[in-house]
């Protein structure tokens, strides 16, 4: 059975203004008054205790491009695990591939990986919002799709290999939950208990099909799944709704997709790939649950840079997240989850 990644490219429109925290934190990154998402989860206030050291975040997607400039000195060894049925891993990661082709769908591995932790103060593009945490690039999807199977290998040998934190920005669609709740399909649920025994934090896309449960992997029960909201704080219209059996769900920035690229997530892509009506060769502005989950697994890097273990990484997130408007903290509701994760009081929270 394939899973297939959920790649939400449509773009939308709502440019805000950067504030004075984040131009000071971050200063010389163009792309910067762009990122509203910064903003929704107070990140640069976060920053003055945390920017994430120490923590590897890895990306279990479609391959990184390992020569892009925001991953300069960021990078530790990865692997692919899209490998054809050729024997894995048979690769480093790179987003590129066992046959060494890009393919337009494989763009979404390196964007989801800048939103985590894409270096800050370089000169180009944006921030991450662990700007000084490893990115472990794992290749578990090729043209955007892969088997649970390449998906769990991909899990396990970020656990083994040092990871803090892993990103799935993936999903299968509706309804493939039933599977794995009976047992019938069990590869990337059993790799998630496995990490998370290990003590690895997994983050996990909620889904844009805008179906009330979360899509497995994100349902399953060692995973945090995330929600998208917009850049008016409203949960997206795509979105999943943050319901899954034990409730760890919350919501964090992942844009419009309604119409033009400044009300979408900015972030790096495989240089050269950026959609000319956004007007970036190597940056571009995507919208999705896959560029939510990103943002909390930054600040997931952000609590363990602190010496916080899983659990109380977790408590942190969603104790603090807040729910639009009605101005609640970790108060669970079916739409936001436990609320927008916000990494200033995230940072700050003493359980």
């Amino acid at each position: 059975m394939r899973m297939r990644s959920l790649i939400t490219t449509s773009l939308v429109g709502l440019s805000l203004v950067v504030t004075q925290a984040s131009a000071g934190a971050a200063a010389g990154d163009p792309l910067i008054d762009k990122q509203w998402g910064l903003q929704q989860l107070h990140a640069p206030e976060a920053w003055a205790s945390s920017t994430g050291a120490g923590q590897t975040i890895a990306v279990v997607d479609t391959g990184v491009d390992l020569g892009h400039p925001e991953f300069a000195g960021k990078l530790v060894p990865g692997a692919t695990f899209a490998c054809g049925g050729a024997p894995a891993p048979c690769g480093n990661g790179d987003w590129t591939g066992a046959d060494g082709v890009g393919q337009e769908a494989d763009v979404h591995g390196t964007h989801v990986a800048g939103i985590a932790a894409a270096a800050a103060g370089n000169g180009v593009g944006g921030a991450g919002v662990a700007p000084d945490a490893k990115i472990m690039p794992i290749k578990a999807l090729e043209n955007g799709s892969g088997t649970f199977e390449e998906i769990g290998a991909g899990v396990r040998y970020a656990a083994d290999h040092g990871a803090n934190v892993i990103n799935l920005s993936l999903g299968a669609q509706p309804g493939i939950q039933v599977l794995t709740l009976l047992g019938i399909q069990a590869a990337t649920k059993d790799a998630i208990a496995y990490a998370r025994d290990k003590g690895v934090v997994v983050v996990a896309s909620a889904g844009n099909e805008t179906a009330p449960l979360c899509d497995t992997p994100s349902w399953e029960q060692g995973a945090l799944c995330v929600a998208a909201t917009d850049a008016n704080e409203m949960h997206a219209i795509y979105s999943n709704l943050g319901v899954k059996l034990n409730l760890r769900a919350v919501s964090a920035p992942g844009g419009s997709s309604l119409g033009d690229c400044d009300g979408d997530v900015w972030s790096s892509v495989p240089r050269g790939m950026g959609k000319p009506e956004c007007g970036q060769a190597d940056y571009d502005a995507l919208a999705g649950t896959s560029m939510a989950a990103p943002q909390v697994a930054g600040v997931a890097a952000l609590l363990g840079a602190q010496g916080r273990d899983a659990a109380g990484i977790e408590d942190a997130l969603i104790h603090t997240a807040q729910t639009p408007i009605a101005g609640l903290r970790g108060v669970y509701n079916p739409v936001y989850g436990y609320g927008v994760v916000d990494a200033a009081a995230a940072v700050g929270y003493q359980g």
